[in-house]
């Protein structure tokens, strides 16, 4: 065992001052004290020396004095009286002073988990995994624990893949800063690209603006010398003519829309461009009535078919069953069922309720003997009904015959439905062609359907009907505005050849009118064209000169490779990390599958024996989840136990994981505070054995205020030390 705790000393640790505490054995120890005497106070001062005073927070009693400093001394001894050493803590900040040693290979939350007990606690095991992966990984020779190990890999690892932007290894960080690198690089070299083309533009625009200031001055003479033999009397028949065209068109479009509405017509019954829209709807509601009335008999064919094949098909089926000799031996059959079942019920019943009514009767329990009378009478009961179901006579012969011709009579019946039912049928779709008929829609025949669809047609004719008098009512007011402004023109026309004394010769003016708006368009065109190439002259100039002195596409270029060498450095880190994880993982895994077998094998001997023997296996299910085995071979899981069983299961894997880990934490003592108060007498007496065990491998300080549990650790374990507080 090596090193174990003597003595403590609380200089100043809540309401104690200079106490001293011990002497301790490196076995088996019972600090007795009644309440309020420092029990919980002594295994608060372990931790806190060990591992850094509680922190406050909320109500929580940290158990710092008044105008003091939490301070205190563990003195440790060698079993082989080798020397001794001390560890002592005042401050957090300061450490812990002295004999670090004993605490090098746990950390705090291994120590509240494992080494420090109470009877509240015992049931958090089944949330520290990566606590009994540090616990188990810590003997496994290396400097640090394996676990503590693969932890800070994890967090290593997690710089690498974090998006914060305070990580600086982030591969997912440098590569989108990557990915924006190199849109910006090729932002910036379509740019470049852009600015070639645009340099090579501006060199060929000035010709072509000297070119096209030369062609417009041209235009503008001739247009100028055109311009000042231009009449009146052009724009006066021209406007003659665009008045006569639309006049024409006019009455072309009213030709073609009455051919086209004739057309309609022909194509349409006569009968549906009679119905109006009020009509209509009437019509509609007949039929949705009609529609109702064919659906309920439809509905009715239906039912009545099918109830028809039913009872034919049971019928059938009735007259194909096998003859009176199958049915004897299938009645033969059934009596020895019932045979077998009379005796094996209550036997069962029996066997169970028998020794269930002894055992209630020796442990003295009202429910245990209650139950085995009721299961023993409930045999009774179902022996007695089973041998008068075995002697009761069959009627099952004339059961059948009675049962073959209640199904005929019922095919008869569902026949004639089924026959009555088509009947009416038929009667329904001839009255629905006669309705449909007397309503004008006798093209439908006895189809509703067909019946909506005249209908529907009906209300285009009506709507093509009205569309086609709006549209010859537009045409016609159109036209008749141009032939009244036709006339107007006409009489202009008049006037000014009157007043100019000129005659009209329209070839000469027709050619002037080209001519005059053909140069007039390359005028324009010419124009547009000069006042875009100065526009564009201008922009090349001042981008071109903006773009000389720019240095932002070397820079990108420098940039990205210098985050390209950042990123294949981060990569590389990253790689070399990964592998470490792996191997850290496949070792601790390695260790656990040589650990844990042993682990939940001494965990069933402990359980065993703190339950007498109720109580046989701990193990874990496929899935992960801790359950526990029964003499019966009955698994549960520890949420199905009783409050004092999964204590004694959760202190059976902690001694087990103590044990099994016996080189982690060798001078760290076993705090245990009233862990045995939730156990019956006989239990505790298993528990106190089990803990017996563990101080055999390791200092157990066991604190407690009931005499009868000092009394129980004393026969299990004859040479332990006693302590009174």
């Amino acid at each position: 065992m090596g090193k174990y705790l003597e003595h403590i000393k609380m200089d100043a640790f809540g309401a104690f001052s200079n106490r001293l505490i011990g002497p301790f054995g490196p076995g088996m120890n019972v600090v007795f004290g009644r309440n309020e005497a420092g029990k919980t106070t002594f295994a608060q001062f372990v931790g806190g020396v060990l591992f850094g005073w509680e922190e406050a927070r909320g109500q929580r009693n940290t158990y710092k004095p008044d105008n003091a400093e939490r301070a205190g001394t563990l003195f440790f001894a060698n079993e082989d009286g080798s020397g001794d050493s001390r560890a002592s803590r005042i401050r957090n900040a300061d450490g812990l002073q002295g004999d670090t040693s004993v605490a090098d290979d746990i950390d705090r939350e291994t120590y509240h988990t494992m080494f420090s007990l109470t009877s509240d606690e015992l049931r958090q095991l089944r949330n520290t995994t990566d606590v009994t992966a540090k616990l188990l990984t810590a003997g496994s020779g290396t400097g640090a624990s394996p676990a503590h190990a693969l932890t800070a890999l994890q967090e290593s690892l997690a710089q690498f893949t974090s998006r914060a932007a305070a990580s600086e290894k982030s591969l997912v960080k440098l590569e989108s800063e990557q990915d924006e690198l190199r849109r910006r690089i090729a932002a910036e070299s379509d740019r470049v690209e852009r600015l070639k083309r645009e340099d090579r533009e501006f060199a060929e625009l000035k010709p072509q603006r000297d070119e096209l200031l030369a062609k417009i001055g041209d235009l503008n003479t001739a247009i100028e010398t055109l311009k000042a033999n231009r009449k009146t009397l052009e724009k006066t028949e021209a406007d003659e003519v665009e008045l006569q065209e639309k006049i024409a068109d006019l009455r072309a479009q009213e030709e073609s829309l009455r051919c086209e509405h004739r057309l309609a017509q022909r194509e349409h019954p006569e009968e549906l461009a009679g119905i109006t829209a009020t009509g209509e709807r009437h019509l509609r509601d007949r039929i949705e009535a009609l529609a109702v009335q064919e659906a309920k008999s439809e509905h009715a064919v239906d039912l009545a078919r099918d109830n028809y094949a039913t009872s034919r098909a049971a019928y059938e089926a009735m007259l194909e069953t096998q003859d009176e000799q199958n049915e004897a031996i299938r009645a033969r059959r059934q009596q020895r069922v019932q045979i077998g079942l009379s005796v094996a019920l209550p036997v069962a019943f029996m066997f169970a309720g028998i020794p269930l009514f002894m055992h209630g009767r020796e442990i003295t329990s009202l429910s245990f003997t209650a139950l085995g009378f009721f299961l023993v009478l409930v045999a009774v009961v179902l022996a007695a009904a089973s041998l008068i179901m075995l002697f009761k006579p069959g009627r099952k012969g004339d059961e059948r015959a009675q049962r073959v011709q209640d199904r005929h009579w019922v095919m008869l019946q569902d026949k004639k439905k089924l026959e009555a039912c088509l009947a009416e049928q038929e009667q329904q779709r001839q009255a629905v062609q006669a309705e449909l008929a007397a309503m004008g829609l006798s093209e439908a025949k006895d189809s509703l359907r067909h019946a909506r669809a005249l209908l529907d047609e009906a209300k285009d004719v009506r709507a093509e009907n009205a569309l086609y008098m709006q549209r010859k009512q537009a045409l016609v007011s159109r036209r008749t505005a141009l032939e009244e402004s036709l006339e107007k023109a006409r009489e202009m026309r008049e006037s000014l050849y009157a007043e100019i004394g000129m005659r009209r010769e329209r070839g000469t003016l027709e050619a002037v009118d080209a001519f005059i708006a053909r140069k007039t368009r390359q005028r324009e065109g010419l124009m547009e064209t000069s006042e875009h190439l100065n526009r564009r002259y201008g922009e090349l100039r001042q981008l071109l000169s903006q773009a000389k002195g720019e240095r932002s596409f070397d820079e990108l270029k420098l940039e990205a490779q210098q985050l390209k060498t950042r990123r294949d450095e981060a990569a590389m880190e990253f790689a070399k990390l990964l592998l470490a994880r792996h191997m850290l993982e496949a070792a601790i895994a390695s260790w656990e599958s040589k650990s844990q077998p042993e682990v939940y094998a001494r965990a069933s001997e402990l359980l065993s024996l703190m339950t007498d023997g109720k109580w046989v296996k701990v193990s874990m299910s496929a899935d992960g989840r801790l359950q526990v085995t029964d003499a019966l071979r009955t698994v549960r899981e520890p949420v199905h136990l009783s409050l004092g069983t999964c204590q004694q299961l959760y202190l059976a894997l902690r001694i087990a994981l103590l044990v099994t880990a016996d080189n982690v934490g060798c001078a760290v003592p076993i705090i245990a505070d009233d862990i045995l108060v939730n156990f019956d007498s006989q239990r505790r007496a298993g528990a106190a054995k089990a803990l017996a065990q563990l101080a055999r491998h390791r200092q157990v300080i066991l604190l407690t205020c009931h005499e009868e549990i000092v009394e129980t650790m004393r026969v299990a374990d004859p040479g332990l030390t006693e302590v009174v507080l």
